[in-house]
């Protein structure tokens, strides 16, 4: 497959115009030459939309293909499958549009008025059961100045959603490529990033989680109970939770200090060692009647079996939250992360006085990875960074119907953070930040997974390295970005370990070369 050249892609983007722009092209009525205007979501182009275009640019000279802007596309969840810049570069890729435009409205009726074509084309199906409201409104808006509507003919309708929802196609790295370009930004930019955090100071509060891996071999079944019996082989431990965290900083170059509360148990020895050896500065506060946080999964022929998990999630006391008060505010942190897995820590009484004891000036990021119902990101109230999932978004909403993008952006208001990073599981991301006239308020990363060997870490990965491009880059798009690589890597090997800079950017090189299909 071979890329466009340079040539190539500065002659398409010449035809994607402002309103403004084509107006002064292509001049007032009465004109020489004729304009027509078809409009819609154009997701994916397929032949019922080629076929459209064509009867359309039939009827006069030149033909304006005007889309939809992605923030007006609510149609079905997840949608628009590609993005508004990729959607106008590939109609206007095609020889017979002569001019592409975004529509920044929810209806073309604005546009109508202005622009003020000849001709206004639709499908043969928005009329052949009776002429439909809205199509009634867009007829009336051209009989104002003495436009008319063209049906085009056809006896097969095409649906994008259909497409989409049977086999989407593969265009993560065109998505990817798109938003780099439009937010000016390159690869290069995202390596000079990652460099910059060397030495950012950062501190992570929250709940430490020892994940165990006990492999097993299946032996068979009691024949009197229904027993599986497995025969043990070995164990691996992680430390996890806000603890990986935590290590995915340092790994990235940070000073991390790590407040968080263990047992007194093995396993605290284990946890402490082992952020020591990472380079972790460890205050971690001892609380003799719970033990260290312990999930264990048992595998067997590759099959997780069981999982079992070693807790408490009884309040941690008045006095150890005084503690970790203190700790928090005693540090010189550039970044604070409460890492909330729901564990003693972190609860409706406890997060405003622990956020109250962040310094000024750091940037605040705080994430509720729950998988049980224990946890609202809700009580995370303007924070600079929120990272949740969709579901643990859902569940706080209390929302379980609403597409995506409506469900994100009411999070959004209601937890008046800086910035939203609500992840999707294998769709990726979407980013939400403050509406801004130049730029969009919302934007959406694809799965960088090639393959899926542990999801397991991935929104830890994230977060971290999201985290500490906000502090070095301030850019939400590079932390979206960079983020994102970080969550890939996590997924596509075993067990929760941290993600170093030099994977990070062999993952980088590989998403560069794919842009530019080597």
């Amino acid at each position: 497959m071979s890329s466009p050249t340079d040539a190539e892609a500065v002659t398409y983007k010449r035809k994607i115009k402002t309103r403004e722009e084509l107006c002064a092209i292509i001049g007032p009525r009465p004109r020489e030459k004729k304009v027509i205007m078809c409009h819609g979501t154009f997701d994916l182009v397929h032949p019922g939309h080629i076929r459209h275009l064509m009867y359309a640019k039939s009827k006069a000279d030149i033909l304006v293909a005007s889309l939809t802007t992605d923030q007006h596309i609510s149609k079905a969840d997840h949608r628009p499958f590609v993005p508004e810049a990729l959607r106008a570069m590939n109609l206007a890729a095609l020889e017979i549009v002569d001019y592409v435009i975004i529509d920044e409205n929810a209806t073309p009726i604005e546009n109508i008025g202005i622009i003020q074509p000849d001709y206004f084309a639709k499908g043969y199906e928005y009329n052949k059961d009776g002429m439909h409201p809205k199509t009634r409104e867009e007829v009336t808006a051209l009989e104002a100045y003495g436009g008319d509507v063209i049906f085009t003919p056809g006896d097969i309708v095409y649906s994008s959603s259909r497409i989409i929802e049977s086999e989407p196609p593969d265009l993560t790295i065109d998505k990817l490529q798109t938003l780099m370009e439009a937010e000016g930004l390159t690869f290069d930019g995202l390596r000079q990033t990652l460099l910059k955090f060397k030495g950012v100071k950062a501190h992570v509060t929250g709940d430490t989680i020892v994940d165990s891996y006990t492999y097993c071999s299946l032996i068979g079944g009691n024949t009197k109970t229904p027993t599986l019996s497995l025969k043990y082989d070995r164990q691996v431990d992680f430390v996890g939770g806000a603890g990986i965290v935590a290590k995915h900083l340092k790994m990235a170059g940070a000073e991390v200090k790590f407040t968080t509360v263990l047992g007194d148990d093995e396993l605290k020895d284990y946890v402490l060692k082992d952020l020591q050896d990472y380079g972790v500065e460890c205050d971690a506060i001892i609380d003799p009647t719970r033990p260290t946080t312990q999930k264990n999964v048992f595998t067997a022929g590759g099959y997780r079996m069981l999982k079992v998990d070693k807790l408490d999630n009884r309040p941690v006391s008045d006095r150890t939250l005084g503690k970790f008060k203190s700790s928090i505010s005693s540090s010189k942190a550039e970044v604070v992360v409460f890492s909330d897995f729901r564990h003693g820590i972190f609860n409706g009484r406890t997060i405003p006085e622990l956020a109250a004891a962040i310094p000024k000036g750091a940037l605040r990021v705080a994430d509720s990875q729950v998988a049980s119902r224990w946890g609202n990101i809700l009580e995370f109230q303007g924070f600079d960074l929120i990272t949740p999932n969709e579901r643990e978004a859902r569940f706080s909403m209390g929302d379980q119907d609403s597409t995506i993008r409506p469900l994100a952006l009411e999070l959004y208001r209601k937890t008046k953070c800086r910035y939203l990073i609500l992840k999707m599981g294998e769709r990726g991301i979407i980013t939400y930040r403050a509406p801004d006239p130049n730029v969009r308020s919302f934007l959406t990363v694809d799965s960088l997974t090639d393959y899926v060997v542990d999801a397991v870490g991935a929104g830890d990965a994230l977060l971290a390295y999201a985290s500490l491009s906000l502090v070095r880059g301030g850019c939400p798009v590079t932390a979206s970005i960079l983020g994102s690589v970080a969550a890939a890597i996590a997924c596509e090997r075993d067990g929760n370990q941290p993600i170093s800079p030099d994977e990070m950017l062999k993952k980088l090189q590989k998403l560069q070369k794919q842009t530019q299909y080597e």
